[in-house]
């Protein structure tokens, strides 16, 4: 019997094997920042490229963060700075980009 799996295990498993869809997919998000919950879908969906990325532990390790501290600032209710934003996003190997 196959187990079902989760949206955000779906989504993970997308972003894990397609890198660029992983940029598209961040990018999307940070366009929609301005919606109304735009600020916690740009959060999960950071979330997922970490997952999809390696995971806390390995986002830990590259910023010197405790994996509480990503947890916390990347909760649907997190508030991370610009600082931690920039680590968790180079962690992950994409990087920030002003697009006009």
């Amino acid at each position: 019997m196959s187990r079902s799996r989760s949206h955000d295990e779906a989504v993970i498993e997308m972003l894990r094997k397609d890198p660029e869809f992983a940029e598209i997919y961040l990018h999307t998000a940070f366009e929609e920042l301005d919606e109304e919950d735009g600020e916690a879908g740009f959060l999960l969906a950071l979330r997922h490229v970490v997952e999809a990325r390696g995971g806390m532990s390995l986002v830990s390790e590259r910023t010197g963060l405790s994996r509480e501290t990503l947890y916390r600032a990347l909760s649907p209710k997190g508030n991370p700075t610009l600082k931690t934003m920039k680590k968790v996003i180079h962690a992950t190997g994409l990087t920030f980009a002003a697009i006009a």
